[in-house]
Formats: structure tokens, sequence, C-alpha cells
């Protein structure tokens, strides 16, 4: 392969990055790998510490996928020896390790939605346990014996804990030297992370020059801002967008993002141009309604296609504009005479996913019946001769109520 010239890597590779060190040394790296041609490898690790995917993960599988699409090898790290240790980046307390079989059911739905943006044909798939687990209890003393205490407490997570007296368990600081490890055992040229995964990335670059491997170059994406607007994308906080949702959802939960991060969306989680990308800082702001219905539009053809994504256009302009019930809502029948609390029909529907979410809606005032908002999670109806409700629930989901 003919790999494009060091500039329009760069540029491409450059794109949404919050730090590239030492960038001069990748620099030198693309020079090299054009002059052999040869690949430079490029390694993502991931714990799948939960099955689904959300536009957050899509960040740093965008960028593997760049690189891949620039010739280069895409190197995708199933943890399934650090997820049963537990990442503690970025955590003010100890994250929960997992079973390996937990490990191994959220891995494979992970790979299934990975594929959505990777290249599978280009991606070498491989499992950290396959080299970690095998290691005796000498090798970890050895591979310990690699960076200090106060080394481990520069990292930001752990001098925070340090100073509040939080307890920080020794397996936490094993954690950062086995992922290290994988970049010795890899020799990856590259490994890319968020910017919550600094720390570790360097312990793998120092750990390769130990090992007289030429050493690799870190590199930082930042973390998506979820839908509120403050956190970072999370299912845990409730403000995130599963690329794996139906279409109608990925397209509804775009638009409730907040205006200011219209131009980071476009340029973190889609597919538009450098070109395209300096019109969109123009557009924002003089038209941001528009141009989000464009990112929602965007979006959501990314993972289900161009006609899903104008049904979803069309849903949203018939639910939320019209404030009309879509034609596909389901129906729900009761006997006549018959009372229901409103909580058990929701689960019955399957609008929401517990009866804690519910709970929760109905007293933020996401719950209507014939728009009137109920927020007594005991509210209970009585179908007679006749009835037809129009059950909403939060701002896309809907139902009709029948008595029969």
């Amino acid at each position: 392969m003919k790999f494009p010239p060091v500039e329009e890597q760069l540029a491409i590779i450059k794109r949404g990055t919050s730090e590239i060190l030492p960038e001069e040394e990748l620099i030198k790296k693309l020079e090299t790998s054009r002059k052999k041609n040869e690949p430079l490898k490029i390694k993502l690790g991931v714990d799948p510490t939960r099955p689904d995917l959300h536009l957050g993960h899509s960040v740093i599988l965008r960028k593997l996928r760049q690189f891949q699409d620039l010739g280069h090898e895409a190197i995708l790290i199933i943890g399934g020896f650090t997820a049963m240790i537990g990442d503690p980046s970025g955590q003010n307390k100890t994250r929960p390790p997992l079973t390996a079989e937990e490990v191994k059911e959220n891995a494979e739905t992970y790979i299934k939605q990975a594929r959505k943006i990777l290249d599978e044909s280009k991606t070498t798939l491989v499992n950290n346990n396959d080299w970690l687990g095998g290691m005796s209890f000498m090798d970890v003393i050895k591979l310990s014996s690699r960076i200090t205490v106060a080394r481990m407490i520069e990292r930001d997570d752990f001098s925070k804990r340090y100073r509040n007296n939080e307890p920080i368990s020794l397996h936490e600081f094993l954690y950062p030297l086995a992922q290290g490890q994988d970049s010795v055992y890899l020799k990856s040229d590259v490994e890319l992370g968020g910017t919550d995964q600094k720390f570790n990335l360097l312990v793998g670059r120092e750990l390769q020059k130990t090992d007289g491997i030429e050493p690799q170059i870190c590199l930082m994406m930042p973390l998506l801002v979820g839908t509120d607007g403050s956190m970072k994308m999370s299912k845990s906080y409730d403000n995130y967008i599963g690329i794996d949702e139906p279409a109608s959802e990925i397209y509804g939960k775009t638009l409730s993002i907040p205006d200011e991060l219209i131009y980071p969306y476009f340029e973190l989680v889609t597919d538009i141009s450098l070109e395209e990308l300096e019109t969109i800082k123009s557009r924002v702001k003089k038209d941001p309604r528009n141009t989000k219905h464009d990112l929602a539009f965007t979006i959501t053809q990314m993972y289900h296609g161009k006609e899903a994504a104008k049904a979803a256009k069309k849903h949203f302009e018939k639910t939320v504009v019209k404030k009309d019930i879509p034609d596909d809502a389901p129906v729900l029948e009761f006997e006549e005479g018959s009372n229901h609390r409103l909580l058990d029909i929701i689960s019955k529907a399957n609008l929401t996913s517990s009866n804690g979410e519910t709970k929760r809606m109905m007293k933020q005032g996401g719950v209507s019946v014939n728009d009137k908002k109920i927020k007594d999670p005991n509210h209970t109806i009585t179908f007679e001769n006749g009835d037809e409700l129009n059950l909403k629930v939060g701002k896309r989901k809907f139902a009709i109520l029948r008595s029969v």
C-alpha cells in the first residue's frame, strides 16, 4: 500500500485530538513508515465493563478507524485480564472488577457493535489474558520493580484519594503496569486513549523503553460530553446516545444536546470532511436549530442508514413538533372495569428499563396520560367502556391504552 503524504496523515490524525506525546516522534514514525512502506501498529485497549457502546466510546474507535483508512494496522485489545482487575482511571473509588463470564458476555456484544465503526477485515483482535494470564508471581514482582510508588502517586486520581484518606488498593497500582505490558508485548507504535488514560499510556511508553523497544506515541482524545451538556457521556449519568439504539432514539437524543456541543459532536463522532467542519462553525452561530437537525440526521444515518434516518426525522416531527401519537405506537388492551397501576402498565409495555427509571421519570414530569402529567407512582387507571388513552413516557416513547 502507498501511504498518503505525512502532512495529509497528520491533519487527519490530529482531528479532534487533545494531546499527542510527543508529536515530533509521531512525525518521524510516519516518515519512516512511508519510506519503508510499512504500517504502524496502532493499539487501543478496551475493558468490556459494560455490553453497550455509546457515542462516547465511538470517539476513540473512530480515531482507530482513521488510522486504518490511512493504511496502518489497527490492534483492538479486549481486556479479558485487565477488566477483572478494575481500572481506577478517573474514578474516585475503586472500580469493581468483573468475573470472567461477565467479561466474556460483554466482550461479545462490544465487538459486535465495534464492527459498525471499524473495518473488520483490517482489525487485529486480541485478548490480553493470553499474555497477562500466564505471568507468574515472580514475573509480576519484576514488573512492579520498574516503577516507583512516588511515580504512581503522581497520578491525579490517586493523589486526590491519598490526600482525602480514601483507600487505594495495591492491585490498582498494578493496573497501569498490566496495560503497559500490553504495549511491550505488542510492540505498539501508537496507543490511543481518552484524556483520563494519559498516565496509563505513558507507563506503557516507559516500560517499552526499559525493554529496549522504540517507545510508543501516546494519543489522547477528549471525553465526549453527554446530552446534559455537563458530564462525560455515560450510562451511569443517563446522558448517553447508544450506537445500537433505535433510529428514533438516536435522532431525538441528539436534538436534546445544548447548542455548544453541535460542533464538537460533528468533529468527534461524524465522518464529515475537514473542509465541511470549517463551515459548521459559522452555521452553528447563524442557524443552530437546522444545523442540529443535520447532526441528528448524520449520526442516525451512520448507524441505521439513510431511509431509517428519514423515518426518524419524520417520527420526531410528528411526535414532538406536532405532538401526535406515532402510527406505530403499541396498543395495549385492558379488560373493561379492571384497575391497573400505571407503573405496571409502563413496565408491561417495556417503555423503561426498570420501575426505578419509571419512578424517576414520573417525579421529573416525564410521564403523561392524555397530556396530563402523572407524578404519583401509585397512580391507578380504571378502564371503562370505550376508553382509549394516550400514554407518553419521556420525549419519544408512546403507547395507546384501550378498554375492551
